[in-house]
């Protein structure tokens, strides 16, 4: 027995001498290799735009909002209004397409402030918390993905209205600078729906806010009508909306010309969103 007990110490005593060295041969190699390097904040956004277009990919029904949406738009307003308003189709629809994309696009935009809140209640958001990444890089990844949905209804809304009429005097440099224009003003006007996405806490009450918040601002704009036809009280909000410079500049761009002062209001109020719920945003997204 006394021989079993010592060959057994003696087999446990080499095992250990074996997994002493190999162990701390294991920490001196993860100990000496070099930690990868932090990704760069525009990586680490670009990764979450990827992200969110994934989710497209396996749930195409989101893709919904910016197909069939934009197309019932175009068609009813410019049916339902054309005669009319401006005497024919033909002749509204070089008023109405510039202006009704701009609605679209940035009615779109809410949906944003429905996915953010989705993921936290699933708890996503508090797995990136944990990562080594620039913190606001989940945020920018939503809304980059999100402009290649915006890109998506522009096309969609273009195509329908160069079929039923729509033709452009700027050519193709207007459409694309109305485009580019559009596209920077949604990703800014985007942040005013993250941050509702991590206020509210249901994405039903996002939905309920964004459409008090984004109805009254939309339809009091220039987008179907001159606003001169108004009363004076109203014409004075209509004329300062964020809308009604963004819808004027972009008619003025696809027309072939240059609206300098309508550019920049467009470009100002893009700033002030960001700066100002951008800002928010993070706050509520570090203490969520």
């Amino acid at each position: 027995m006394s021989t079993v007990a010592t060959n057994k110490d003696a087999q446990q005593s080499d095992a250990l001498d074996f997994e002493a060295p190999r162990a701390e041969e294991l920490t001196a190699l993860l100990v000496g290799r070099e930690r990868p390097p932090r990704p760069s904040a525009l990586s680490a956004s670009l990764t979450f735009g990827w992200r969110a277009m994934l989710k497209i990919k396996h749930v195409p029904e989101q893709l919904f909002d910016v197909t069939a949406f934009p197309i019932m738009m175009v068609l009813m307003y410019t049916y339902l209004f054309g005669g009319a308003l401006a005497g024919s189709v033909s002749a509204y629809i070089q008023f109405l397409l510039p202006g009704i994309l701009v609605m679209s696009v940035v009615m779109i935009t809410m949906y944003t402030g429905v996915s953010v809140n989705t993921d936290i209640e699933k708890g996503v958001f508090d797995r990136f918390r944990t990562l080594p990444i620039w913190r606001p890089a989940p945020m920018v990844g939503y809304l980059l993905g999100d402009v290649v949905r915006y890109l998506i209804a522009s096309a969609v809304m273009l195509t329908v209205g160069l079929l039923i009429g729509y033709r452009p005097d700027g050519g193709v440099l207007g459409v694309v600078a109305g485009v580019v224009l559009l596209m920077v003003f949604s990703f800014a006007f985007s942040w005013i729906w993250t941050m509702f996405g991590l206020m509210l806490r249901s994405e039903k009450s996002v939905m309920g806010v964004s459409m008090m918040v984004i109805f009254p601002l939309t339809f009091l704009s220039n987008v179907f009508v001159d606003p001169k036809t108004m009363p004076g009280w109203l014409q004075a909000f209509v004329n300062n909306s964020p809308v009604t410079h963004l819808a004027t500049a972009v008619r003025e761009l696809m027309a072939g010309h240059w609206p300098a002062a309508d550019i920049a209001w467009s470009l100002g109020w893009s700033a002030l969103f960001v700066v100002v719920f951008g800002t928010v945003t993070m706050r509520l997204y570090n203490r969520k």
